[in-house]
């Protein structure tokens, strides 16, 4: 099989990897995940603790979700069906690139993947009917670390489509935004996830 291909993305710690698609007259086939190469590319293996599974209706907005750091919470996300534009931002308080993001479309036809490291924050946008959303994460569920920012916060301006109808739930509807969190101490310290990732790379 061939290997899949590797980008750095524009926010420090996250990556996007796109595979071979192996179509045929019985459909296709192909591998998201390849776990040699996500070492190679990142530094370290991905540690699976969870998966989960999503399907939104088109304009759903999930995030933007975070984990306090460490252990937080890295995630490696892909969608297998449907299409949906994939956002990530950096959360990081003294990060070179704090309150930057960037985003990524994903859908089930490229089936492309990205990678995003503890203390980045998550979100995404459906952009039709039953979209679904699968991701590996590093960490269980941890109902007291988990966070959000609102996801129509002016200050991040995130690159939701104009022409959708976005469609929140009441948590996200209600998170505070960038400014807020900030003075709340809510946001993970650069400093700490750097040294959290240098960790990783020493366990192998």
């Amino acid at each position: 099989m061939m290997r899949m291909q590797a980008r750095r993305l524009s926010i420090p710690d996250s990556f996007e990897f796109t595979p071979r698609v192996f179509p045929d007259h019985r459909g296709l086939f192909v591998a998201p995940f390849q776990g040699e190469l996500f070492a190679e590319t990142v530094g370290h293996p991905l540690r699976l603790a969870q998966t989960n599974t999503s399907v939104s209706r088109r304009g759903t907005i999930r995030g933007v979700h975070f984990a306090d750091t460490p252990p937080g919470q890295a995630k490696y996300v892909y969608c297998p069906s449907g299409s949906l534009l994939d956002v990530i931002v950096d959360l990081r308080v003294g990060s070179p690139s704090f309150g930057e993001w960037t985003s990524v479309l994903l859908d089930g036809t490229e089936y492309k993947s990205v990678y995003l490291a503890e203390g980045l924050g998550h979100a995404f946008i459906a952009l039709e009917d039953d979209t679904v959303m699968a991701y590996i994460c590093s960490e269980p569920y941890n109902p007291t670390g988990e966070h959000g920012i609102n996801p129509m916060d002016a200050d991040l301006a995130l690159p939701w489509p104009q022409d959708i109808e976005p469609v929140l739930s009441e948590k996200d509807t209600e998170a505070p935004g960038l400014k807020e969190a900030l003075e709340q101490g809510l946001l993970p310290r650069y400093d700490e996830c750097v040294a959290y990732y240098e960790t990783l790379r020493a366990r192998g």
